[in-house]
């Protein structure tokens, strides 16, 4: 399996959006705006490539955070703001350490930068066009608007904008069709360059490395679940090997594990942190989330396997899971892999309104669970047979993803 590093964040930039509605395409117009800037510039192909990457996933750091669109916004650059927090996750990814350097920056003025802080010009060009893209307003003539744009952006020249990248804008201003693409939905699918499409394709273990990182970005938005997606994916992979999966379908099923949980960036925090019980209304809600993990993942050229592992895991085999109502006939073994995995590893962790689980306890709900058809069967008598070693496999994945979390809140403290 190989997946183009594009096609991969250009979908899940989009699952950004669900956070919050105001930023509604917004990754996809400061990628492309920040592109037509660096090009107009004669930024080097690496240039522009970072660029891109970068604005794709500029406010990352966000999600982790939980910031409203104000505090995303904020020009202010402190230690706890999403920029940081958004380039310290990515930076642990080889392919994205570059557009990671250019995100830590992205919100620092022009004038803030010194021989010994030197900030790169990627971050100026993020910042200049993510300031632009933030005043626009979709439902008027973007070309009305220009003028007012660019008249904001030359107060500020020299200040909090580079000189060069003011001038650049202003150029720009009298190609309307720059303007007119950013008002699309995800204009950065306007852009026909195949050098874009073609960028580095990611091997199967490098997916693994990115869906780990994506999957702390979705957990670590609460305490609660900040090791939840890491039990999930091992113990899963750890059912798949028992199942006799070949060694390339059991790393499948550990980025389905990982990523499960995506559609979670809908679910407002309140109602993940609830401590107690959901009302009608909230229900429905976290209901949607599996639905939202299928739509981003099934997008994604080759992740037609792994988006139903991965979204299938509230189905039930009598039918009556949602968001599908896929009943046994229809519903893969992996993703009654991941189903099952999911329970085990809830049932067996802290959540708000209750303590984990005993062992007993733990064993006697799968088995319920089984015999009232709303599990597989064969997959929870795998799994209680081996009972022990998940146990440990489970507990020892959530006790590492959890040291990562207190380094990363302890990174915030001290930073």
């Amino acid at each position: 399996m190989n997946i183009n590093l594009y096609d991969l964040l250009k979908c899940l930039s989009s699952a950004q959006d669900l956070v919050n509605k105001e930023l509604t395409n917004h990754h996809h117009q400061v990628a492309y705006l920040s592109y037509r800037i660096a090009e107009h510039i004669n930024l080097s192909y690496e240039e522009k490539r970072n660029i891109i990457l970068a604005g794709l996933l500029h406010d990352i750091g966000a999600l982790a955070m939980n910031e409203s669109l104000a505090e995303i916004e904020d020009s202010s650059a402190t230690a706890y703001n999403h920029a940081y927090v958004g380039s310290m996750l990515l930076s642990e990814f080889e392919p994205l350490k570059q557009a990671a350097e250019l995100i830590k920056y992205h919100h620092h003025p022009w004038n803030a930068g010194t021989p010994a802080h030197n900030i790169p010009i990627g971050s100026h060009i993020l910042h200049i066009a993510d300031r632009i893209c933030v005043l626009m307003r979709p439902e008027e003539n973007i070309l009305l608007q220009v003028p007012q744009l660019v008249e904001h952006i030359k107060e500020k020249r020299g200040t909090q904008f580079s000189p060069e990248l003011v001038d650049c804008v202003e150029e720009l201003q009298h190609l309307e069709y720059i303007w007119l693409d950013l008002m699309y939905n995800y204009p950065m699918n306007q852009l026909d360059y195949p050098w874009i499409s073609s960028l580095a394709a990611l091997n199967i273990d490098e997916i693994i490395d990115f869906s780990m990182i994506f999957s702390r970005i979705i957990d670590f938005r609460s305490s609660f679940t900040a090791n939840h997606s890491a039990g999930v994916a091992k113990t899963a992979e750890r059912l798949a090997q028992l199942f006799g999966y070949s060694e390339h379908e059991c790393k499948m099923m550990l980025i389905a594990g990982y990523l499960h949980d995506l559609g979670k960036l809908a679910i407002d925090n309140s109602i993940l942190e609830k401590p107690s019980g959901l009302t009608v209304k909230e229900y429905h809600i976290v209901k949607s989330h599996p639905f939202y993990t299928y739509r981003i993942l099934n997008v994604i050229e080759g992740f037609d396997i792994i988006s139903k592992w991965a979204a299938y895991h509230h189905e039930k085999p009598d039918g009556s899971g949602y968001p599908f109502h896929l009943d046994d006939s229809n519903l893969p073994l992996g993703s009654k892999i991941v189903a099952v995995a999911d329970v085990f590893t809830a049932i067996t962790e802290n959540r708000p309104y209750r303590k984990g689980m005993s062992d007993e306890a733990c064993i006697s709900i799968l088995r319920n669970l089984a015999a009232e058809n709303a599990l597989c069967s064969n997959v929870v008598f795998v799994l209680l047979d081996h009972f022990s070693e998940i146990r440990k496999i489970c507990a020892d994945a959530q006790i590492k993803a959890g040291i990562e979390y207190a380094r990363f809140k302890d990174s915030l403290k001290h930073k």
